[in-house]
């Protein structure tokens, strides 16, 4: 198997999942490392032990000409850094949120098929495996047409601590949160065809929203609802776990706190606990979300030696953008929207 050389731009808070997960994966080697501030970029190259590391993403690509960029930056970075390994035919992976506009981010898509290069995502909540436990419970069938769906993140954590810049922006909780949500919807019901929105800020000390109601119909027929606090204090803390409700015509399927999941069909019902495993380099609670990062870049590797587009390729992508501009447009209008209008 020819080994993979893979480049890192950002070597910010989360980047740190990527390179961890990065090392687990047979056959890839991550050769440089990029990033804007000295500090962070020579302790992230100690902590992996990792030389060549870079200020200038141009003079890093076009030195070590690697077999992908993984591009670990915020959203109003993307577009250049995404157009420039274009440029350079490089594949590849770019951080969620893709971009700050649709036209940034279908500017992105076009730059990447026109220079015959794969394009994806790091959309990795759908790649929870409690959340692929729902997926294969609805391929079976069991509980037959479904109907109704939930998606649903409601906690009180301190994000912010981690991530100061989450409570400086005029868009917090369905840029950064409900974009997640939004592609789970997407994954386990099917594209969307209107969002109805409602947003509310309750902590008076970020700028943005907090908490977000919004309610989808589907292509396939269904109605879901996807949900999302960072306002809600429980009596146990649920971060990061996404809740889980579909009700089809025989039957039911829950996602539950504490990663329980019920079926229930013709049948009865049988619980399953779904837990994701710890991975040595993981902690709680973060290891929900640092094992999705392990399971998206593992079909990124697959997907670029088999030469298919990945599930979350920019192309798909899309959709989900269109549907957290859509919901903020409609937050602001108390509209339905169509996200194929914009």
């Amino acid at each position: 198997m020819t080994e993979l050389r893979g480049a890192l731009i950002g070597c910010g808070f989360f980047a740190v999942n990527q390179m961890n997960a990065w090392s687990e994966i047979e056959g890839v080697r991550m050769v440089a490392i990029c990033d804007r501030d000295e500090a962070r970029l020579q302790a992230m190259g100690e902590r992996f032990g990792i030389d060549a590391r870079y200020t200038d993403a141009a003079e890093m690509l076009r030195a070590e000409k690697p077999d992908f960029v993984d591009i670990a930056t915020t959203a109003p970075s993307h577009r250049a850094l995404v157009e420039l390994a274009a440029s350079l035919s490089i594949p590849v992976i770019c951080q969620k949120p893709f971009a700050p506009s649709m036209e940034d981010a279908r500017a992105m898509v076009s730059a990447c098929e026109r220079a015959g290069v794969p394009l994806m995502v790091h959309e990795n909540f759908r790649w929870q495996s409690p959340i692929l436990r729902v997926r294969e419970a609805l391929d079976t069938g069991t509980i037959g047409t479904p109907f109704f769906g939930r998606v649903s993140f409601r906690s009180a954590y301190d994000v912010y601590s981690g991530q100061p810049y989450l409570a400086e922006g005029e868009r917090f909780i369905i840029e950064d949160l409900g974009i997640h949500a939004l592609d789970i919807a997407r994954f386990l019901f099917g594209d969307a065809t209107s969002i109805t929105t409602r947003t509310k800020r309750v902590n008076p000390r970020i700028r943005g929203e907090d908490v977000a109601t919004m309610l989808l119909d589907h292509e396939s027929g269904m109605h879901s609802v996807v949900d999302c606090s960072y306002a809600t204090k429980l009596e146990e803390e649920r971060f990061p776990q996404t809740l889980v409700e579909i009700d089809g015509s025989d039957g039911s399927i829950r996602l539950d706190a504490g990663y329980r999941l019920t079926v229930t069909d013709a049948s009865g019902t049988t619980h399953t606990d779904v837990s994701p495993p710890l991975l040595a380099w993981a902690e709680r609670p973060w290891h929900n979300i640092q094992e999705s990062v392990l399971l998206i870049q593992k079909h990124w590797v697959e997907s670029l030696r088999a030469g298919r587009e990945p599930d979350t390729s920019g192309r798909d992508n899309l959709k989900t953008l269109a549907l957290v501009e859509a919901a903020y447009e409609g937050a602001a209008s108390r509209q339905t929207v169509d996200p194929a209008s914009l």
